[in-house]
């Protein structure tokens, strides 16, 4: 039993890599305003089957906006669409291209053309992988701008800072020059408090007495009198 459920799973991949090997990719180049997916199945699904479908949109935010209060539905730039013979693919390519899309005459893009072209020995694989290419490509690059923002966010602050420090310095300076001019002298002090003289004090010595007229021998007054005569 195992075995015959191995046998059959290696079949089905067989048959499956067969298949994938007989299927074609077209390219679309421009994808008209206001067309999605369903719509553009539903055009080329007359042509031939078709596997599956890829539209790039322009803004990956999503696939419905609001702008001035109203839904606008998402635009797409580009687009892939796998068919299950490459050679209806091939045929379809060769067939639309350039030609008018036509359709409903009150479609929106009924009077566009088309721009679509085949690309050989191109599978869905390699659609998958430049997708996730230009996924990481786009997250890299605004990874990028977002740093970038920051960097000038960073030094639009830092002059701002500065920028208010120096207004601060030349408010004190400025305020100080009014107090000086007011004060009429000494800037230190305001002009409300007068300024004060400080007296220093230095304790004073006692003086000594003079003995000297006490200690010192007088001449008596007769002598004196026999010296310089009778006045």
């Amino acid at each position: 039993m195992e075995i015959e459920r191995k046998n059959k799973r290696k079949k089905s991949m067989k048959e499956g890599g067969e298949d994938e090997k007989q299927r074609g990719v077209c390219y679309l180049g421009r994808i008209p305003p206001r067309m999605d997916p369903s719509t553009l199945r539903q055009m080329l699904s007359q042509y031939g089957e078709i596997q599956r479908l890829y539209l790039a949109p322009q803004d990956s935010s999503g696939h419905v906006q609001i702008k001035a209060g109203k839904f606008q539905r998402q635009n797409f730039s580009e687009g892939w669409v796998e068919f299950s013979d490459k050679r209806v693919a091939k045929r379809v390519a060769n067939m639309l291209n350039g030609e008018q899309i036509g359709g409903k005459k009150r479609s929106s893009f009924y009077y566009d053309l088309w721009n679509i072209k085949y690309l050989s020995k191109f599978k869905w694989d390699n659609l998958t992988e430049e997708i996730a290419y230009k996924k990481a490509t786009r997250e890299q690059k605004l990874a990028l701008e977002i740093s970038a923002a920051k960097k000038e966010r960073d030094f639009y602050l830092t002059k701002v800072e500065k920028s208010r420090a120096l207004s601060a310095i030349d408010e004190r300076l400025m305020k100080r020059q009014r107090i000086e001019e007011d004060s009429g002298g000494n800037p230190d002090l305001p002009s409300s408090q007068p300024e004060h003289q400080v007296i220093r004090r230095f304790r004073q010595k006692k003086p000594v007495a003079n003995n000297d007229a006490k200690t010192k021998p007088r001449l008596s007054k007769d002598v004196l009198s026999s010296v310089f005569g009778d006045s």
